[in-house]
């Protein structure tokens, strides 16, 4: 900063010489001319003087307006690393209480983005009698957790980021790439400006989402329909390379795959929280769950299936052969999906509390 300022001191020293010296040339051979034309012979070019001065002054005028660029980008990723900093420490102090949180945190980005876009529907807490959103369609029942972290991530950037507007959407976009870190992936970049939905889509989440029992067919399709190619489809999967299932999952024969032999250790009413590791390092994000499926040892039918085709079979072999390919498409993919945006004519705003929609836009839902 000194040093820009010792620099706009000097421009200005000079553009100041400059008109002191067209004003004194210009009045000295205007005397010399009302004394008799002493100086006829000489032509003075103020014209060339007068121009200097200009250009000076231009020159300063330009490094007045990249300094104010700059120092407006500077505030701008100044208030960015400020957002990226308290959700971090959020998402950080969840993962070292509980792992798998991790897992969960990544889930929740990824059936927030694949339902009507990045639009933070699946915060939104149902309403008795006047609402029913996204957390308890069945993907997502007693399943999609974690947004207490999100919560308390919101109120960090409030508390720590004062002036600064971020989405829930942001949020979770922020959270997900955390964890991904966190467990040992690869780190990507995560751009602001997404908002928060007014609603959500209960029937859009049992739809939208690829479910633990459907084919490969139906998998490829409803990829398809968010613009994703077969190998972004295969690395995306790779999620399951950390996390568990519950048991309330793995006991429906149609959602895991037979070889595994797993065992149902729920109780007769399905309500136990036991869970099934879905590969062998569930805390680690890594190419196990690819060397599984390798070996025809993949947890759920939904990605066992992977390897029934020969498209989507080479890309496992290629994940399983080089990890650093893996993270590095998986990467690329979540940002792909952090990018879908909401559905044409969805109303928006940044919400105040993930969990509900802002007092004035109540009426609109």
């Amino acid at each position: 900063m000194a040093f820009r300022l010792s620099h706009l001191s000097l421009v200005l020293s000079l553009v100041a010489l400059a008109l002191a010296g067209v004003a004194i040339y210009r009045n000295t051979y205007e005397a010399m001319m009302n004394n008799g034309g002493l100086l006829q012979t000489v032509s003075p070019d103020i014209g060339l003087l007068e121009s200097a001065a200009s250009i000076l002054t231009l020159n300063n005028k330009n490094n007045i307006g990249a300094e104010r660029k700059s120092a407006k980008l500077n505030q701008q990723l100044t208030q960015e690393s400020c957002v990226f900093s308290a959700v971090n420490g959020v998402v950080d102090s969840a993962i070292d209480a509980e792992t798998r949180m991790g897992a969960s945190l990544i889930r929740l980005h990824f059936h927030d983005c694949f339902v009507d876009g990045c639009d933070g529907g699946i915060l939104l807490d149902d309403i008795p009698g006047s609402f029913q959103g996204e957390q308890t369609s069945p993907p997502n029942d007693n399943s999609a957790r974690g947004f207490e972290v999100i919560a308390q991530a919101k109120q960090s950037v409030v508390d720590t980021c004062p002036n600064i507007s971020v989405s829930c959407a942001d949020i979770l976009a922020i959270a997900a790439r955390d964890s991904v870190a966190k467990l040992g992936g690869q780190t990507y970049s995560v751009a602001l400006g997404r908002s928060d939905a007014r609603t959500a889509n209960f029937t859009g989440a049992l739809l939208q989402l690829p479910g633990p029992s459907d084919n490969l067919t139906e998998q490829i399709r409803k990829f398809s329909d968010k613009n994703f190619t077969i190998r972004e489809m295969v690395a995306l999967a790779g999620a399951h390379t950390v996390g568990f299932a519950r048991c309330v999952t793995v006991c429906n024969s149609n959602n895991v795959n037979p070889a595994a032999q797993l065992q149902c250790n729920c109780s007769a009413t399905q309500t136990d929280s036991n869970l099934q590791q879905l590969d062998a390092t569930p805390a680690v994000f890594d190419k196990v769950y690819y060397d599984a499926l390798n070996s025809n040892q993949g947890i759920m039918f939904s990605d066992q299936v992977l390897t029934g085709n020969t498209t989507t079979a080479a890309i496992v072999t290629t994940y399983s052969n080089d990890v650093n390919v893996f993270l590095g498409d998986f990467a690329a993919a979540m940002i792909k999906m952090g990018n879908l945006p909401p559905s044409a004519g969805a109303q928006l705003e940044i919400r105040d509390v993930c969990s509900r929609v802002n007092p004035s836009s109540v009426a609109s839902m």
